[in-house]
């Protein structure tokens, strides 16, 4: 059996040494801040700190998703060298990346017909994107074969739970996801919007919440109602964050307080430069193993 790659896109939102130590590959999507295009290259090209004092001093963003032709350029390196590709890309309900990799796959097939290429939509972002591939990762050293991984990857893609909160509305606003009149009377009334990822991928508003206290609570109450053994959970915990590490510190430290079968201390990550351009600073999500996402 052949060697296969497990491959996946940036903004799974880990740390360069994650991906290092895991053999896990990636391909970055790319991001404007100001006038220059970067890639989303986990914080190398614009340090994540640099990048969240910009946003926050009105310097705007853009970001591109990768197209087919940069996948057939990506997965070719890995074909040429004898060796299949698993790519597990960003939830399809965020970016049209999913549709990019299959158009790159089928481009590829007739030049390397003894080449295998699968790609799994994640129905996942960030650090949950990030758990998925963590666990993925895991597998594969274990000795599951890459169909057999695949497989498994769509039986178990939506027991990754997603939360998300920010503690300011400015961002939303900005990329024009809620009107300048709401926005500015929930940054009046405190409003924290606590958000999920649905069964479709897709991110949704659940509860507006007054006040960062009563959010941080509220995200773990998200956690015991969903995770997998409730608060005896023993799986992994991620958290990612942009520019407000205090805020995700509370969290991790709340959620190990009340879950103390956790394997091993809360993760605190970044949120990287592509997915820190929609959110903006003041965004902290929380992931974890739990019931299957439905409708």
């Amino acid at each position: 059996m052949s060697e296969y790659i497990l491959s996946c896109c940036s903004t799974a939102d880990m740390p360069k040494e994650f991906f290092e130590q895991k053999n896990i590959r990636y391909i970055c999507f790319h991001y404007q801040l100001g006038d220059t295009w970067y890639p989303d290259d986990l914080g190398v090209s614009v340090p994540l700190p640099v990048f969240y004092k910009e946003m926050e001093k009105g310097t705007m963003t853009k970001t591109s998703q990768i197209n087919a032709e940069e996948y057939v350029e990506y997965f070719e390196q890995f074909l040429k060298d004898g060796k299949d590709v698993l790519h597990i890309a960003l939830s399809s309900g965020i970016s049209g990346t999913f549709n990019s990799a299959n158009v790159a796959r089928d481009m590829l097939q007739d030049k390397y017909p003894d080449r295998k290429i699968y790609v799994v939509d994640s129905y996942a972002a960030s650090s949950g994107f990030g758990l998925l591939m963590d666990q993925l990762a895991n597998l594969r050293d274990a000795g599951m074969s890459m169909e057999e991984l695949r497989d498994w990857t769509m039986a178990h893609r939506l027991e990754v739970q997603h939360w998300f909160f920010s503690t300011t509305l400015t961002y939303f606003i900005r990329g024009g996801r809620i009107s300048k009149t709401a926005g500015t009377i929930g940054n009046m009334l405190n409003i924290c919007p606590l958000m999920n990822v649905d069964f479709e991928g897709k991110l949704i508003v659940r509860h507006k919440i007054r006040g960062k206290k009563k959010v941080i609570k509220a995200a773990m109450k998200k956690m015991a109602e969903h995770a997998q053994g409730g608060k005896e959970y023993n799986g992994k915990c991620f958290i990612s964050n942009s520019a407000c590490y205090e805020d995700a510190r509370e969290l991790a430290d709340l959620i190990e307080q009340n879950f103390p079968n956790l394997d091993g201390k809360v993760k605190i990550c970044d949120i990287g430069n592509l997915i820190g351009s929609h959110t903006g600073p003041g965004t902290v999500a929380l992931f974890f193993w739990g019931d299957e996402r439905k409708d």
